[in-house]
């Protein structure tokens, strides 16, 4: 046999095995990526997208008093429950875009106010100072604090005779006239754009500060050296190099804050005062007080549409900025 048939027969070492033409043999352990992300599948359903589409379900049924026990055997109704919660001239609707309009209000305000006191915060304690791990354990308290013990505190201190809020400013600072209730009445809407302030700035205020640990300083101190003041600093590159942080940070406590319950239902119970009336409350009341679970599921829908639609517009206009930028 000659050299060249010799090699041709022979196959190459490096040469792959032929690969069968038929079914393909799995590697070991191939099983494993789905063992892991089955329980997070399974807790997802469970929690989320089940009692999600049963809930789209519930808004088209006529889900009373009387079929509360036997719920599957309520009257199909369509988009009655949906025509009455969007009808503005009615009690319901009326009532719902009252509602809508305060959890605005209260929404715009907490967001901007937690934002603008996480900023300040954040930045005064960027360079480093004696005290300064001190000042930063303090300013995470009211996060690390469980949410309902804050609350309740909070609940206790805005009392009219034995709050340490009239306290302090009546009876230490002197200021003139009655003591006001703060947990009814108008005043009630300033208790809870206070208390929540106070509960979500903290994470802004941690979520920034981690943003501005990624700016180098060798940028603050060539400006410094060209001359920019502390605030030109400020607008022209911490806002600027803190853009991703803050779009995340902002979406996220818009949905925190427009979702809030738990924060009226501590402070204001069953009977919350119209001035606190916040969106997530008042679909509480119109199902669990009223037993019509069917046009609280409905309004828990639409609000779910809303939230859809803003986060939707928000993420677009940003994505144009950026191709753009």
């Amino acid at each position: 046999m000659s050299t060249t048939a010799l090699r041709a027969s022979t196959p190459s070492p490096t040469t792959p095995p032929a690969v069968p033409t038929g079914r393909r043999r799995r590697r070991p352990g191939w099983w494993l990526p789905y063992a892991l992300l089955a329980p997070a599948v399974v807790f997802e359903l469970v929690i989320h997208v089940i009692p999600m589409v049963t809930g789209i379900w519930m808004s088209f049924l006529r889900l009373v008093k009387a079929f509360i026990a036997n719920w599957g055997r309520a009257p199909f109704v369509g988009v009655q429950n949906y025509a009455v919660a969007l009808d503005f001239n009615g009690a319901v609707g009326a009532g719902l875009l009252r509602s809508f309009g305060i959890t605005i209000a209260f929404t715009v305000l907490v967001v901007g106010i937690a934002w603008l006191l996480g900023m300040a915060a954040a930045v005064a304690l960027q360079r480093p100072f004696r005290g300064r791990g001190l000042f930063r354990t303090l300013f995470l308290v009211p996060y690390a604090l469980p949410m309902y013990a804050g609350i309740i505190a909070w609940k206790f201190m805005l009392q009219k005779d034995t709050g340490a809020v009239n306290y302090f400013l009546y009876d230490n600072l002197g200021l003139g006239g009655d003591k006001p209730f703060w947990l009814i009445g108008d005043n009630a809407f300033v208790a809870i754009v206070v208390v929540t302030v106070w509960r979500l700035w903290p994470f802004a205020f941690l979520m920034l500060m981690a943003g501005l640990q990624s700016i180098p300083q060798d940028v603050y101190e060539a400006s410094a050296v060209d001359g920019a003041r502390p605030f030109r600093q400020w607008s022209s590159i911490t806002l600027p190099m803190l853009r991703p942080v803050n779009l995340v940070l902002v979406l996220v406590m818009f949905l925190w804050t427009f979702n809030d319950f738990n924060t009226p239902f501590v402070l204001f119970g069953n009977a919350q005062p119209p001035a606190g009336d916040l969106i997530s409350f008042h679909i509480y009341n119109a199902s669990f007080l009223t037993w019509n679970f069917g046009s609280g599921a409905a309004m828990s829908v639409l609000l779910l549409l809303f939230l859809l639609v803003v986060t939707g517009i928000y993420l677009l206009v940003l994505n144009r900025r950026s191709k753009d930028a």
